[in-house]
């Protein structure tokens, strides 16, 4: 009898060892499974492109905030393998390619994607960085009467913001008689004088 109890406290001894090595497996196993995961992400164009992805996310999540307060609430911007495309919340929610914007359009998503970045390129700072004022020079001049009166509303509604300045490069008289406070360059042959303008 004592040694059957004997025998029968070993077996109960090694049937816990046991466990715990099974324990011990698989908690070797989850690490093992973890290694192999991050050796997968880590190498160089996985990792690249993972990384990449990422922050093309965050750009288009913040530029589809800014073109919806630029739109009025119309447009978002969202992209899939590679490829931009505008939901026009005014045409049932329809998915639309950037390809097939109007000028004014393509204009609101353009300067979406440029305060997004440089939000993004701020934030990536190691200094306080921030992004106070913006210059546009975007060639007016090429724009048809719609697209420019869409152009000046979108730069009227950056302005109002009032997280930044904006100014903007024009000879466009129907452009530049919309912008509040004014800078006009005259010239002559031999000098040239700035003159502020408006309010």
């Amino acid at each position: 009898m004592e040694r059957a109890e004997a025998e029968l406290r070993r077996l109960t001894e090694r049937r816990e060892q046991a466990g715990a090595l099974r324990e011990q497996r698989a908690g070797h196993e989850r690490e093992a499974q973890v290694a192999r995961a991050l050796a997968g992400h880590l190498r160089a164009n996985n990792f690249e492109r993972w990384l990449l992805a990422e922050a093309l996310d965050l750009l288009v999540d913040g530029a589809s905030g800014i073109l919806r307060e630029l739109s009025g609430g119309q447009y978002d911007l969202v992209h899939d393998k590679g490829e931009f495309f505008v939901v026009d919340h005014h045409d049932a929610g329809l998915r639309r390619g950037v390809r097939t914007l109007s000028g004014g359009e393509t204009f609101q998503a353009s300067l979406a994607l440029a305060l997004a970045l440089s939000e993004q390129l701020a934030g990536m700072s190691t200094t306080a960085a921030s992004l106070e004022s913006i210059v546009l020079d975007e060639g007016f001049g090429t724009l048809d009467a719609a697209t420019l009166d869409t152009v000046a509303a979108t730069l009227e509604n950056l302005a109002a913001r009032g997280d930044r300045m904006v100014g903007v490069v024009t000879h466009v008289p129907a452009l530049a008689e919309r912008i509040p406070v004014r800078f006009e360059v005259h010239k002559d042959a031999r000098s040239a004088r700035v003159e502020r303008t408006g309010r």
